[in-house]
Formats: C-alpha cells, sequence, structure tokens
C-alpha cells in the first residue's frame, strides 16, 4: 500500500472507530492498547512487559526515556546515531535524511532539554490522518499551508497532496524576508506558534501585510486569552490549538473552542497536584506509536483540567496549560534593526553545546543582555555563551552582552520557563 492510501485507510479508521465508540472512549483505548502489545515485542526495554497488565509498566520521564533510547526503540536505532542524522539535518537546513526509512526528528521542547524521536512511514501517515482529521479538515478544495517553525521534517511533509499544498516557513530566516514570502503566497491554513502569529498580526496592522486565512493554527507555544483575543480582533478570525510534542499529538480545539485530548489513540493518566483535582501531570501512552514506545511517559506540563466544555467530544478538555511558554527575544543588530529570536533556539543553542548541560536558564534584561545560568563546571557556561553567539551572528546580530549569573531564574513552585524577556 503507497503512502497517500495509508493515509486514507488510517482517515477512514479513525472516522469509523470514533463514530463507532463515540460515547464509550475506554473500548477503542482497549482495543488498540491490546494491538499495541503484539507490537511491541521487538522493543528490548518493553519485551518483557507484553504480558504483564497495564498498571505493571513503568511510569517514565524524560530523562528515563532518553536514557533507555536505544532498548525501547523497535529498530535498534542507537541514540548517537539518530542526534547524529538529526543534529545534521538541523545544521544544514536539509529535513529528508532518515536512518533506515525511519523518520528522526530533534527538539529540545519547552521543558528546555533535548530530545529526539522516531517514526515509521506507517506513523507518518497515521499522524497526517489524525492532523487531516482534526486540524486541517477533509476537503477537496485546494489548500496552501503556511507552516512556521525552527525546523522542517519529513513527517510534517507527509501533509502534502494534490489538495494541500504544504509550504515550510524557516524562522531562521530573517521576519522581513518570511513576510514577503507568506504575502506571495497569501495561505488558505496559516500555522506557526503564538510569538510568530503575533509578529504576522502586527504586520498585519502596521505593515500593510494582505493575507486571508480561512484557519489560523497556534502551535509549539501556549495561546493565551490576551494573545488569542488580540489575534481574533486583527484576524477576524477563530484562533485554533493544537497541544503536540515529540510524545504524539495530544490536543485539538473542538467546536466550542477549547483544547482535548485525543484519548481515541491516547491514554491520559492523571497525576494530580491538588485535592480539588484540577491540576494535573499527564502521563501519557500514545497507542500508535511502535517504532519509539510511549507507554506511560510523564510529561512536565501542568494541565489544568476545563470541566465545563458541553461540545460533543467525550475526552478530557484543558482549560490550560501551566507555563509552558518561554518569552521570545528581541535584540538589535548590526544595522540597529530590532530582530526577533525565538526560544526554541536559544534553548538548542545551549543544550547542544555540550551534552552535561541539563539545568539552565536565560534572561534578557536590557537591550542586547541577557542573564544567563549554566548549572555545573565553567566550561559549560562557556561552550553555551560560545554556542548562542554563533547562533546570533546568523541572524547579524554581534553586540551581545552574557553576563553569568549563579542561580536560576525560577520561582519556586512555579513551572520553570527557561528563557524568559523581562526587558521587552
Amino acid at each position: 500500500m503507497n503512502f497517500k492510501l495509508k493515509i486514507l485507510y488510517n482517515l477512514l479508521e479513525i472516522k469509523i472507530l470514533k463514530f463507532l465508540f463515540k460515547k464509550n472512549i475506554k473500548k477503542i483505548q482497549k482495543i488498540r492498547w491490546n494491538l499495541l502489545l503484539k507490537k511491541i515485542s521487538h522493543s528490548p526495554f518493553y519485551n518483557s512487559y507484553t504480558t504483564s497488565p497495564f498498571e505493571n509498566f513503568p511510569v517514565l520521564e524524560k530523562k528515563d526515556f532518553l536514557k533507555n533510547f536505544d532498548l525501547i526503540n523497535t529498530k535498534s536505532i542507537k541514540y548517537v546515531n539518530a542526534v547524529k542524522v538529526a543534529l545534521k539535518a538541523e545544521n544544514t537546513r536539509n529535513f529528508k535524511p532518515s536512518i533506515n526509512d525511519i523518520t528522526v526528528g530533534l527538539s529540545t521542547g519547552t521543558s528546555g532539554n533535548k530530545s529526539v524521536f522516531l517514526a515509521s512511514e506507517n506513523e507518518r501517515a497515521y499522524w497526517t490522518a489524525a492532523v487531516i482529521d482534526r486540524v486541517i479538515g477533509w476537503s477537496f478544495k485546494k489548500r496552501k499551508i503556511a507552516f512556521f517553525l525552527r525546523a522542517n521534517s519529513n513527517l510534517y511533509e507527509s501533509v502534502n497532496s494534490k489538495w494541500i499544498n504544504f509550504n515550510f516557513f524557516d524562522l531562521l530566516i530573517s521576519n522581513e524576508k518570511n513576510l514577503e514570502r507568506l504575502q506571495s503566497l497569501d495561505p488558505t491554513i496559516l500555522v506557526a506558534q503564538t510569538s510568530m502569529l503575533l509578529v504576522i498580526a502586527d504586520a498585519v496592522q502596521n505593515k500593510g501585510l494582505k493575507i486571508n486565512p480561512d484557519k489560523i493554527i497556534s502551535v509549539a507555544e501556549v495561546l493565551s486569552n490576551e494573545d488569542k483575543g488580540y489575534l481574533e480582533k486583527i484576524f477576524c478570525k477563530k484562533i485554533h490549538q493544537v497541544y503536540q510534542c515529540n510524545e504524539g499529538f495530544l490536543a485539538h480545539t473542538c467546536e466550542k473552542g477549547n483544547l482535548h485530548f485525543n484519548e481515541d489513540f491516547l491514554i491520559i493518566e492523571k497525576e494530580y497536584l491538588d485535592t480539588e483535582k484540577k491540576r494535573f501531570y499527564p502521563i501519557i501512552t500514545d497507542l500508535e506509536r511502535i517504532t519509539q514506545p510511549v507507554i506511560r511517559y510523564k510529561l512536565d506540563d501542568i494541565i489544568h483540567e476545563k470541566f465545563d466544555c458541553d461540545c460533543s467530544l467525550n475526552s478530557t478538555a484543558i482549560e490550560m496549560i501551566e507555563g509552558r511558554k518561554d518569552d521570545a527575544l528581541k535584540f538589535l543588530n548590526s544595522k540597529g534593526k530590532e530582530v526577533v529570536v525565538f526560544p526554541d533556539f536559544i534553548r538548542r543553542a545551549i543544550v547542544f553545546s555540550d551534552d552535561n548541560i541539563i539545568n539552565y536558564s536565560l534572561t534578557q534584561i536590557k537591550e542586547n543582555t541577557v542573564n544567563l545560568f549554566v548549572d555545573g563546571k565553567l566550561e559549560y557556561f562557556e561552550k553555551a555563551k560560545k554556542s548562542i553567539v554563533k547562533l546570533l551572528e546568523k541572524f547579524k546580530i554581534s553586540d551581545i552582552n552574557i553576563h553569568k549569573v549563579d542561580t536560576l531564574d525560577h520561582i519556586k513552585g512555579t513551572k520553570l520557563r527557561r528563557i524568559k524577556n523581562e526587558f521587552k
């Protein structure tokens, strides 16, 4: 079966199962879980658990997941090789390379620590089908998608078809050039993180940018109520959201405008943080991930559950994702022009400068001045500083002051934000 047919097959399966078990998601989960158990026997890590009850599977945090990367995946792919391929793609901006037809992706995520994910062709087909079903919508009308991200992927390119024209906008390219290209494209669907959507909205309001997308989707960052209201005012359209990370396509916006977990192909366990049971850490199990099984994986996002959504979905609604937003930084380049540098680039520059860097924070305090905390040896700080300088040079920013601080910029009891802008 070719790739396009796989997408169609998965799309039909998603729709049929959703229709048949709309009121009983647990039944879909049970069916998918039993099928998954048969497919993860090639994982050395999980092989001994395949006859065990679900609750006997270990709960893994990110550090455990990465530590056991070689054993968890079912394709005998080594972490060191996966990172090498992913870094090469990042540095060359050629996101086609893979390992034995397995797509390799790289992310620092909002936790600020590096991560690598794997996806087979079948998994890419399922992801594409889910995105079409939940986000893009099925249509025979040709649509142009503008997708702003730090890095492209075979996963995103999978959306391309006779009816969907996918266009990746590299955030390493200047905003000026990207906005010029955006104007020329005039996309049907606009997908970007909140910070970039705000840049685009400003260009619409103040710089004569003329685009009229049918749908606008916020990804990668939390969309606050204030930003949502502003964007909807500028674009005169409802702003949709997608909650996604390396561990899967987690949630989408319902017809009432609220995020809901995709519990027809995810199991969501809730580790509550309060007696009222309103705030929890999600422990996710992706029932469609086989190449790199994601089973009882604990995220460090704090979810505020929403209890009053009256839409047709029978799944957990999300009021807010606490703290899942770092700040964009604003610097002056050599020509005196303001340049926006998105937090994902900064996080990546720091964590990939040395494998020993785990704990860090960066805060902009003045125009071209930042405070940088890096836990551990002085050489870790120096490597991180050098990497940041090298990154900013790509944006023509050379006059930058990086001050070493000895304490983590974090208020105890709140979710850690690694990158902050206190100057703005």
